[in-house]
């Protein structure tokens, strides 16, 4: 199976990037109140975008195993992806009111970069380790 690991991969980053696209344009059309933002379409696409993301996260634990314990960013990008998602979830609808929703959008981008930046770097902090380092 590691023989696959390129282009499970590739699908993964490709998955990320359309995850965090798609929610940063419906978290926007939310916060300026623009109904299609919640259209059927949108959510069906992000929730066609995420399981796949999260199908091929589970495939990569799987060919790396040990990976999730071994690697403390790994378990970092897990915790911040609960955030991540809570925020989320309070962005686009849960929240009561317009300024608790943009701030919750605000914290789930921020959240998403920190995930991100802890992917690229393999380490818990993130680029901010280099900076630190």
């Amino acid at each position: 199976m590691i023989e696959f690991y390129p282009h499970i991969k590739l699908v993964h980053v490709t998955a990320v990037v359309l995850s965090g696209l798609l929610f940063a344009l419906r978290g926007i059309g939310v916060l300026c109140e623009q109904r299609w933002a919640m259209a059927a379409p949108l959510r069906y696409l992000s929730y066609t975008i995420d399981s796949v993301l999260l199908t091929v996260a589970l495939m990569l634990l799987s060919i790396l195993p040990g990976a999730l314990f071994a690697n403390g960013w790994l378990s970092a990008k897990l915790v911040l992806l609960v955030f991540y998602v809570v925020l989320g979830s309070l962005a686009l609808k849960r929240a009561r009111s317009p300024g608790a929703r943009l701030r919750c959008f605000v914290a789930a981008v921020l959240t998403y970069l920190a995930m991100f930046s802890i992917a690229r770097a393999h380490h818990p902090l993130g680029l901010l380790h280099g900076w630190l380092g």
